[in-house]
């Protein structure tokens, strides 16, 4: 059983009103992510994914992605709704997070437009932001929600929340 929805206040909205499949639209907040003092990401164009239950994730455009930054990783996933994920290492300032951060090569319809992008964990990151407030990561290892005080939830991903 889920926690009751939070009824959001002036400003804000509820995961437990985003759709489900997903619904992506492009943003020009300022996205920014930070690990060992640089500057991994920085964009104010990249694709925010909505579903239900979940804070956004941010997909930047991988021309927004310091170079050098991402190496492959040799794990991969399935989602139902957007198709195969590649994931990456991620390496700044010399620390490396391994499978910090994921992409969809090829995306399923209607989810064209976050190919070539890539979204964080902010959970392996030093520092995410979202127009300058830095974010909470969503609870749990599964999933890579950026919550900011302009979303409520409950949110799913922690303990007792997978059968949401």
């Amino acid at each position: 059983m889920r926690a009751e929805r939070i009824e959001p206040g002036p400003g804000q909205e509820s995961v437990w009103d985003y759709p489900r499949p997903p619904h992506a639209e492009r943003t020009t907040k300022h996205i920014r992510v930070m690990l060992a003092g640089v500057t991994v990401a920085d964009t104010n164009r990249s694709v925010k994914v909505m579903e239900t239950s979940h804070p956004p994730t941010y997909y930047i455009p991988h021309e927004d992605v310091a170079h050098g930054v991402l190496s492959p990783a040799a794990r991969s996933t399935v989602c139902e709704f957007k198709g195969r994920a590649v994931y990456h290492h991620v390496t700044a300032g010399g620390v490396e997070r391994r499978n910090a951060a994921w992409s969809y090569p090829d995306p399923l319809d209607p989810y064209g437009e976050i190919a070539g992008h890539i979204a964080f964990y902010p959970s392996m990151m030093d520092e995410c932001s979202v127009d300058g407030e830095p974010v909470i990561p969503q609870p749990g290892d599964f999933y890579g929600g950026w919550v900011t005080s302009d979303v409520v939830g409950p949110f799913k991903g922690g303990p007792g929340t997978l059968g949401w």
